[in-house]
């Protein structure tokens, strides 16, 4: 296929924006994106909002998608915690941590999940991670497990052992990643926290 304007997008979803800009002399530019997802060049994620598709020859970057779907957010929870190899079981949903209210899309790439958390807590432990110039946000290994813990509905933990039962049972958590969490970060967690922060207070008292 000869290249076009099109693959200076790269794998970085866009806009009808982007797309007029790149296309200057179209003057239905709705038109032109519905032309385009019929050939199977691009993927619609949500109104307005789009991405060049694999059989495009576009790199399909699952995290950097999340945070343009629903934003500010950062990819986290088991999302997270797989990319790092913490946990070993393979997610198929891209969960994420955001300001705005909690929401769910779904889309030809899969679902993406969003969590609503507050300030100061979210902008705790969020690292950039990518390459060729392109990057996305992701919550850091500790992050991850405490938006997993304060998040999922129903996990309350009264002590260490029923805390160290889900990491090794339910988790089957890496414990040498365990061990190399970041003890300052999670007490800045745990002060932030407006959601469960005692399951944060007994993931440091584990770890101590």
């Amino acid at each position: 296929m000869k290249q076009d304007a099109l693959y200076q997008l790269g794998s970085t979803p866009f806009t009808l924006d982007v797309l007029a800009a790149i296309y200057p002399n179209c003057k239905q530019i709705t038109d032109k994106a519905r032309r385009l997802e019929q050939e199977g060049r691009i993927v619609r994620l949500k109104r307005g909002l789009y991405v060049r598709s694999a059989e495009d020859g576009a790199g399909q970057d699952t995290a950097l998608i999340a945070n343009h779907i629903y934003g500010p957010s950062y990819v986290s929870l088991l999302s997270a915690l797989r990319h790092y190899g913490v946990v070993p079981e393979r997610v198929y949903t891209t969960e994420s941590m955001c300001l705005k209210r909690s929401r769910s899309f779904d889309t030809p790439l899969g679902r993406f999940v969003y969590h609503s958390c507050s300030n100061p807590y979210f902008a705790l432990g969020i690292q950039m991670h990518g390459d060729g110039g392109v990057q996305h946000l992701m919550a850091s290994p500790e992050k991850a497990l405490c938006d997993l813990m304060t998040v999922s509905p129903g996990l309350v933990f009264r002590s260490v052992k029923e805390l160290a039962a889900w990491l090794e049972q339910d988790l089957r958590i890496d414990t040498d990643a365990l061990r190399r969490f970041d003890i300052s970060l999670l007490n800045q967690l745990v002060e932030a926290a407006t959601i469960k922060p005692h399951n944060i207070a007994t993931l440091i008292k584990l770890l101590q």
